[in-house]
């Protein structure tokens, strides 16, 4: 742990050591709120994710009211029809289970939806980011939404604006109240 805060303290040391470096920062989350495309291609992704879900918990109903038959019928039952029966169950449930996998599971279909729709917004803001970055020559631009804890951050080195101007966006003011933390002025890249 300590060898992390003190490569981390280092790094940003060397950050704040040279004069000429340029950083700032940005918080993709609030650019992306800002993306229609986005908004869309996450309704769409919410849609499926309900669709699937109500497929599923159809798909489990069926198998409970079968269960609860079986039940009230078991006595009556011969062996053979009785394992039969719980045999069928046993499918079912297996069947639900493994759609509930594929649709929900680790590389199921929502994540491959999600990548589909998602990534080429992401990257969309990335390369905006990076184009707008090299043309001011900084030489570091950090993600406020990302893992990286900012314990402090000057709005001034805030460059969230600035991506959506250059993606051509306006950014909505409901969002900018929610996201951008109490914001009153319009950042400005900053230098140290």
């Amino acid at each position: 742990m300590k060898k992390i805060i003190f490569t981390v303290a280092m790094f940003f040391a060397a950050i704040f050591a040279g004069n000429a470096q340029k950083y700032a920062y940005v918080d993709t989350q609030y650019i992306l709120d800002n993306m229609q495309e986005y908004k869309d291609a996450q309704a769409e992704i919410d849609q499926l994710s309900i669709d699937w879900q109500k497929e599923l918990e159809k798909k489990f109903g069926e198998i409970d009211k079968m269960y609860k038959q079986f039940q009230v019928d078991a006595v009556l039952l011969p062996e053979d029809t009785k394992k039969k029966r719980e045999d069928e169950i046993v499918k079912a449930e297996k069947e639900a289970k493994d759609l509930q996998k594929k649709r929900f599971g680790k590389d199921g279909d929502l994540f491959k939806k999600r990548q589909e729709l998602i990534k080429p917004i992401q990257d969309k803001v990335f390369n905006a980011i990076s184009e707008y970055a090299r043309e001011k020559n900084y030489s570091f631009v950090f993600d406020k939404a990302g893992a990286l804890t900012i314990v402090y951050a000057d709005s001034k080195l805030d460059l969230s604006e600035e991506v959506l101007q250059k993606m051509g966006i306006t950014p909505q003011q409901n969002n900018a109240s929610d996201s951008k933390d109490n914001k009153t002025t319009t950042p400005k890249a900053g230098k140290k």
